[in-house]
């Protein structure tokens, strides 16, 4: 089964999602979106040579998301107030670095996606010193502020989601 349907709810959304965007349930449409739904995932799945992450703990998966949505939003109106109608002399855009713990590949993927949506801050890259974060801040006016917020909201609960307790070096 996995080797013709690798990620048989990928191929279910897909198949659904194209019926939703043809909006039609006819025969014909029902058969090409099978067809895209077995397809895709088949010529897609040499792009994940670690494999299928792992959620490992899906409720504190929604919590992140719903905080990075509503930071999302925040970050919205200040970065707009602040292009709209702020002095640009007292703009103070710097780079900071942010010490990381997290090793996971997929939870440092996301972690960039969930920092790079915010707007008012760019992941520029990590480097290899002391295994920290290099990030740019639109307007920085507390730079332990921004440690402390990339570290407990994000970092730990992204932690919890993608590494084994072996990986944290927690007793198993």
């Amino acid at each position: 089964m996995t080797r013709w349907l690798p990620y048989p709810l990928v191929t279910l959304a897909l198949c659904i999602l194209w019926l939703l965007l043809n909006q039609a349930f006819d025969p014909a449409s029902i058969l090409l979106g099978a067809f895209l739904g077995i397809v895709v995932p088949l010529l897609v799945r040499n792009l994940q040579p670690l494999g299928y992450p792992r959620l490992r703990a899906p409720l504190v998966f929604i919590r992140l998301i719903g905080m990075a949505g509503v930071e999302i939003v925040r970050s919205c109106f200040n970065v707009s107030r602040i292009i709209l109608i702020a002095d640009y002399a007292n703009v103070n855009a710097q780079f900071i670095r942010i010490p990381l713990t997290i090793t996971d590949p997929y939870g440092l993927a996301m972690l960039s996606c969930l920092i790079n949506m915010t707007p008012g801050t760019v992941w520029v890259e990590i480097l290899e010193d002391g295994y920290q974060l290099s990030l740019h801040v639109f307007d920085l006016h507390d730079e332990q502020w921004w440690i402390d917020t990339i570290k407990t909201r994000y970092e730990q609960p992204l932690i919890e989601i993608f590494e084994t307790e072996a990986a944290r070096g927690d007793p198993a």
